[in-house]
């Protein structure tokens, strides 16, 4: 692996300037994926293979993406392709239900401790958008909680307050901002938003909205609000005020599911009655899936009569995607948990230190196999404390750069994770090149 030129896709003449040419004729900004966009231009990938990367300009880089943390086992994982393989001569799809999906709900109601029931569907924002349907067709109530600046997915109700600002957060407690122009006011109107880790403001409008709340939606440690854990206590909180007055409380562990055996939940003795979940659980390829007690899980129940919440989906729980969920799922025993988490805080603390020795003002958010790098030093408790000033920002973009120039690829936003093919090497890699990249500009 070339070290340290590996920017040749910003030459004027690279196959990715040509690729994203082409692509600006066909797709709205050249782009299906507002998350892989990048100026001028990202890279192109051609394959990967392991914790490895190409691209089509021939640079090879580690991947401390994964596709957003989908990737546990890496790119082609022998033991996922070749229990694909196997099922792709038996068929892709069918409007039937197959015993592949049995298997893999029978797994994860095994180990994560709210399951009881599960259903699939083929992303996280379906996931997310079925289990605030079930919340409220078991509650009859119309309304949500969430929290400001986490990310949900691409349902209209939960992407509210995602990107809000000084500009229009409010004096008081925070607004429901839309995201998307054109959102309508009655869909604002039943989204009620909070601060994450304020236990008093939480209270309150809990309180405040007792008989029209559905559900509380929260992610244990939500990666575009600073990737800062949910403390215990304001956790635990809401728990207990969601129990008391019949709210449905759904995690969103799409990307903590990755932190343990049973997910962030089994970590910190707290069940939700709804967990919704995706990525890791699908081997690579794509998927999403709800779950949570009988009783909630009960109104998508179509055996005694049409159920109170249908759900249907051409591919849910298609037979490529639950064969290699099982694969993944089955590889991730709870060593193989502790090695990478191993790692994960190796690399955390040396992300640290390479940020002491440079004088850089930083800080080192996330936990288990996550990681979040942020270019200041003031306490992150929520995604206002998160936000980087304009200089900030400028200094990411330019360290961001310089980890792709020297073979280490994560998001712009500084975050990302680990993989179980990684090793110390690895680790040490990105340390080296996050060292050289603080001092490059």
């Amino acid at each position: 692996m070339v070290a340290t030129t590996e920017d040749r896709y910003l030459a004027p003449d690279s196959e990715a300037a040509r690729l994203y040419a082409r692509a600006t004729q066909v797709m709205p900004g050249g782009n299906t994926r507002t998350t892989v966009y990048q100026k001028p231009y990202p890279p192109y990938a051609t394959r990967g293979v392991g914790q490895r990367i190409y691209d089509a300009d021939g640079s090879e880089r580690i991947d401390f993406i994964n596709n957003y943390t989908a990737l546990i086992h890496g790119h082609a994982d022998p033991d996922i392709n070749a229990a694909v393989i196997e099922q792709l001569q038996f068929g892709t799809a069918f409007a039937l239900p197959t015993e592949h999906e049995v298997g893999l709900a029978e797994m994860l109601c095994a180990r994560v401790p709210s399951l009881e029931h599960v259903r699939f569907t083929n992303s996280g924002s379906e996931a997310v958008m079925l289990a605030v349907k079930g919340a409220r067709a078991h509650t009859g109530r119309p309304k949500i909680m969430k929290f400001e600046g986490c990310y949900h997915g691409s349902y209209d109700y939960v992407e509210v307050s995602l990107a809000s600002n000084a500009s229009n957060w409010g004096d008081g407690d925070p607004a429901s901002v839309p995201y998307s122009h054109g959102a309508p006011q009655g869909m604002l109107n039943d989204v009620i938003v909070s601060h994450y880790n304020d236990i008093a403001t939480t209270e309150r409008l809990i309180e405040q909205h007792r008989h029209e709340l559905a559900a509380v939606l929260v992610d244990p440690m939500p990666m575009r609000a600073g990737m800062a854990m949910g403390s215990v206590p304001f956790l635990t909180r809401i728990r207990e005020m969601t129990q008391q007055y019949g709210i449905v409380l759904i995690f969103d562990e799409v990307i903590s599911l990755r932190l343990g055996y049973g997910g962030a939940q089994a970590d910190l003795g707290i069940t939700p009655d709804m967990t919704t979940m995706a990525k890791i659980i699908g081997g690579g390829f794509p998927v999403g899936a709800f779950g949570g007690s009988a009783e909630v899980m009960s109104v998508f129940d179509p055996s005694q009569g049409y159920p109170k919440a249908p759900h249907g989906g051409t591919y849910n729980a298609n037979p490529i995607t639950m064969t290699a969920g099982r694969v993944a799922m089955q590889k991730l025993t709870p060593s193989a948990f502790a090695r990478m988490n191993e790692l994960g805080s190796a690399l955390r603390e040396g992300l640290a230190e390479a940020m002491d020795a440079a004088r850089q003002p930083g800080q080192i958010t996330g936990g288990g196999s996550l990681f979040s790098i942020h270019m200041h030093d003031r306490p992150i408790v929520d995604y206002r404390t998160s936000l980087p000033t304009a200089e900030e920002a400028a200094k990411m973009t330019q360290v961001h750069q310089g980890l792709l120039a020297r073979g280490i690829f994560c998001a712009p936003t500084l975050a990302g994770t680990l993989s179980t093919p990684m090793t110390e090497a690895d680790v040490n890699t990105f340390v080296t090149a996050f060292a050289e990249s603080l001092g490059a500009g």
